[in-house]
């Protein structure tokens, strides 16, 4: 299944998604083509949810930079992706951390053999080449990094290059930032940061959207089996939301990496035990969580019982 901007623009039709703000996504791809088709990214799944799509569709055609906040398990980088192929923008992805400098950001002086040239960082690369730019987890940001991007998340929208021009974004420029809550080394964003997003509170996936992704992805997979992984992942939510377990096993991701290795010929109970039981390392959660694995599912299913 090869999602493209039309697959998605088509699948939000499906959704019941509003009709003028897909009408205006599209119009505003064609608008724009893409000057890095390299960067043009193509998402592993579709992100279900309709109130969230008609609303970061709406912000992002209105010029707005986008906060997605929420737990784990909430399909952020997922939605992000979605939008990015569905606008038909390049993607620069952009993890945060305690090192992430204003240099490394927009960019820094480097001395080429011949003389010293500048070196553009992925802000100033999105801004220039009309991108959508993903700062994940920008919470683990420093102040003082985030403090160069204000002049361009705002309505002045440029960047100043301090010895070089002063660069203006491109009319297709977005910023998309990530955040989850209560991760270790994250922090609340001030108050000038946060007042330049439209920000979107991320809800947990739920039982029949989860069951047409998995459905979507693995369009072979036995229906009985299919209902006892999406069974199994909110029962963990379940465990996790009334602190009996860290949110550590409530890994969305970790669950259909746990399908792909099936897929490959691993047994089911190895698979899981990979990607959910061992994101934990806490012997006594360890077998918590193994136990919600072994009350739904085997451990020694194979591909031919899971895939037909």
């Amino acid at each position: 299944m090869k999602i493209s901007p039309e697959y998605i623009s088509d699948f939000l039709r499906a959704e019941g998604v509003n009709k003028d703000l897909i009408d205006e996504a599209d119009s505003f791809r064609k608008e724009h083509s893409s000057a890095d088709s390299s960067r043009l990214v193509e998402p592993p799944y579709l992100y279900y949810g309709k109130s969230v799509w008609e609303k970061s569709i709406a912000a992002i055609l209105a010029g707005e930079n986008l906060l997605l906040a929420g737990s784990k398990a909430t399909g952020k980088n997922i939605l992000a992706q979605n939008l990015a192929c569905l606008f038909g923008r390049p993607l620069y992805d952009i993890s945060f951390h305690i090192n992430v400098d204003s240099s490394y950001l927009i960019g820094s002086d480097t001395y080429d053999g011949t003389k010293v040239t500048f070196r553009p960082g992925p802000i100033y690369s999105a801004a220039k080449d009309g991108g959508f730019a993903v700062l994940d987890e920008i919470n683990m940001a420093r102040n003082e990094a985030l403090a160069v991007l204000h002049a361009a998340l705002d309505f002045r929208r440029v960047i100043e290059l301090s010895g070089y021009e002063r660069l203006e974004l491109h009319p297709a420029a977005r910023f998309i930032a990530t955040m989850n809550y209560g991760y270790a080394g994250t922090r609340d964003l001030n108050e000038a940061l946060c007042s330049r997003f439209a920000v979107l509170s991320m809800r947990t996936i739920e039982e029949k959207d989860l069951s047409r992704l998995i459905e979507k992805a693995f369009p072979d997979m036995n229906k009985k089996i299919l209902s006892q992984f999406v069974a199994l992942f909110f029962e963990i939510e379940k465990k996790a939301a009334a602190a009996e377990i860290s949110e550590r096993a409530l890994d969305l991701r970790g669950l259909l990496d746990a399908i792909r290795l099936m897929q490959k010929g691993i047994a089911s109970g190895d698979a899981l035990e990979i990607c959910l039981v061992n994101k934990t390392f806490d012997e006594y959660e360890r077998g918590l969580v193994r136990d919600l694995i072994n009350a739904r599912l085997p451990a020694d299913l194979g591909k031919a019982e899971i895939f037909s």
